[in-house]
């Protein structure tokens, strides 16, 4: 990471992160009740709709998460239209820490009052602390990197202002 940025030069951060266990529990369900849609036509339109939940591993089971001049933008890997974006003026600080999913709502995409996050396991996390007064928290490896570097970004669009 470049302390510094010149006007010339444009610092990103970019990290992926895909959570084993959610993959193939969203793999092996959906598979599951494909099956079960084929074969068992009673059960059939039940089946079909818990794919839902196969979906949601699915989606949520590998991120992609960016710090750029733009601001923070986490998302899915699978679909990458399903994103949450974070312009720097929403920010008002990031920091890095250790966290556990059962500090933040549990495993996943998690809304809850005040405080969001997308959380596939245990370890370092980004948490952002916006303007709105609401956190919103990705674990990630390196999160100490994003976090700096979305201060510095910034700290310097508030010195072109």
């Amino acid at each position: 990471m470049n302390q510094d940025p010149t006007p010339h030069q444009v610092t990103v951060w970019h990290r992926s992160l895909a959570s084993g266990w959610m993959l193939a529990t969203g793999i092996v369900s959906a598979a599951g009740l494909l099956v079960i849609a084929a074969v068992d036509h009673p059960h059939r339109t039940v089946a079909l709709w818990l794919l839902i939940v196969s979906a949601a591993f699915l989606i949520t089971g590998a991120i992609r998460v960016t710090v750029s001049p733009r601001g923070v933008t986490a998302g899915s890997a699978l679909l990458p239209f399903l994103r949450r974006r974070f312009p720097l003026d929403r920010i008002q600080s990031a920091s890095a820490r250790w966290t556990r999913p059962t500090e933040i709502g549990g495993w996943g995409y998690r809304w809850n009052p005040g405080l969001s996050s997308i959380s596939l396991r245990e370890g370092d996390a980004l948490w952002l602390t916006l303007t709105s007064g609401n956190q919103f928290v990705i674990t990630i490896d390196d999160a100490d990197t994003a976090a700096q570097l979305t201060n510095q970004l910034r700290a310097h669009g508030r010195k072109g202002r």
